[in-house]
């Protein structure tokens, strides 16, 4: 008996009944409806300190575009117990979704794909923090028929994890230090994500990647490939916490600085490594280092301030500098977290992302706006470009 051709018909039923809002149900009293936009949050964001005096809500919004019609997100809100906390228009979601695999942003979502919108919720001086998050997502499709185009999504509900965050020491001591990539709407770390072992993971969500000035504003003066050129190298990197070094790597050699290295296998992407159990399911990451300058042994209970090992150009790095992180278990597999430092100053501000990498690569100065008389800050994380000045202990 001749079959009819049921595939035919699937790609008519996603693109033009997937937008459709209401069904009907099996019961009277009973509504189902069709979610052609599918939202959902996998880590619950962890609200911290920043060095802005707000409080910041950091995570992903997962968003599949669950039909066969390519769709332009218009409009994305953030809700804290029903009340609206940030609204995204066209230009916002343009910089901060990201399909699923790729490292570009895009404001469409092709047919039958995923991807993350990297949101950074800075609550209002002062607001009480929100015990649940929702989502509430407009957008245009193509190809739909008269009068659905454009539909209004809402999904995406997530607690707010409340654990306590680590209040730890400076990393390093002295000044003029950068803090590189760090969070929240920067995009090396904050928003590398890798599937580890099946599961989507972004243990980098807040690492920094340090780097330092000279006198003149420089990160290097000299030969961009000699290592001694750059003002970090060399210098000690410190223990943030009363801890138990509970990993560490050695024997790798150093990059030449200018140029990232090929063929770095995932195990030695971190180079020269220490990993520091801060308890409580928080482990601080110091990667990079030089090699044969790790002072602490595995198991080791270390004291806060101690020397942990040198700054160095390590693994899978392009110019020698501290990339420190937390997350909540000791391996790239794992869920970043924020964490806030009890005591350092403001002293200055980056253009940006884009002068700080002309700076590192023609070892020009670096047009810094000095912050006078410099903001003392105490419990919160430095955010993304700015100068540092950590007190010598």
């Amino acid at each position: 008996m001749h079959m009819p051709n049921r595939s035919l018909a699937a790609p008519v039923l996603l693109a033009l009944l997937a937008l459709m809002v209401h069904a009907s149900a099996g019961r009277a009293d009973e509504q189902e409806n069709l979610t052609p936009l599918l939202l959902a949050v996998q880590d619950a964001p962890v609200p911290f300190m920043g060095s802005d005096g707000r409080v910041h809500l950091v995570y992903e919004l997962w968003v599949t575009n669950f039909s066969s019609a390519d769709t332009t997100v218009e409009k994305v809100e953030v809700l804290g117990d029903s009340a609206v906390l940030q609204s995204l228009d066209t230009a916002d979601v343009v910089r901060r979704l990201q399909p699923a695999g790729l490292r570009q942003s895009a404001g469409t979502l092709a047919k039958s794909t995923q991807a993350l919108l990297f949101l950074n919720v800075a609550l209002a001086p002062g607001a009480g923090i929100p015990r649940q998050l929702s989502h509430r997502v407009t957008v245009r499709a193509s190809a739909a028929p008269p009068g659905h185009q454009v539909f209004t999504e809402n999904g995406g509900t997530t607690g707010v994890d409340r654990r306590p965050v680590a209040l730890i020491g400076p990393p390093l001591h002295g000044d003029h230090f950068i803090s590189a990539d760090s969070c929240c709407d920067a995009i090396r770390h904050t928003r590398a994500a890798l599937p580890i072992n099946g599961r989507v993971r972004v243990s980098q969500r807040f690492a920094v990647d340090w780097e330092q000035l000279d006198a003149q504003g420089r990160i290097y003066a000299g030969p961009r490939e000699m290592l001694q050129s750059y003002t970090i190298f060399g210098k000690p990197a410190l223990a943030v916490a009363n801890a138990v070094v509970t990993s560490l790597t050695d024997g790798f050699p150093e990059q030449t600085p200018g140029k990232y290295p090929s063929d770095i296998a995932l195990a030695a992407a971190d180079g020269n490594s220490v990993t520091l159990d801060l308890g409580d399911q928080r482990y601080a990451l110091y990667a990079h280092l030089q090699p044969g300058s790790i002072k602490v042994h595995r198991g080791e209970r270390v004291k806060l301030g101690q020397v942990i090992g040198l700054v160095g150009n390590s693994g899978n790095s392009v110019a020698p500098h501290l990339h420190f992180h937390v997350t909540d278990r000791p391996a790239l597999g794992s869920n970043g977290l924020p964490y806030e430092i009890s005591d350092f100053q403001i002293t200055g501000r980056s253009p940006g992302t884009e002068a700080f990498d002309e700076a590192e690569a023609k070892g020009s100065p670096l047009a810094v706006k000095p912050v006078s008389p410099p903001q003392a800050v105490k419990g919160a994380m430095p955010l993304d470009q700015l100068i540092i000045s950590f007190a010598t202990r």
